[in-house]
């Protein structure tokens, strides 16, 4: 699985229950992606 994020965009490249899982632990911790964005810096994991 590969999660880029950049200013304005998040891009999630996996198998669909990856990016689904994925989804579901960050919507626990951000209710929205632009509080998800803004948390983060330049990341490539």
């Amino acid at each position: 699985m590969r999660v880029t994020i950049s200013e304005n965009r998040i891009i999630l490249v996996g198998k669909a229950w990856e990016i689904q899982a994925l989804l579901r632990k960050y919507s626990k911790q951000h209710r929205l992606l632009k509080n998800w964005l803004d948390s983060c810096t330049l990341i490539e994991y």
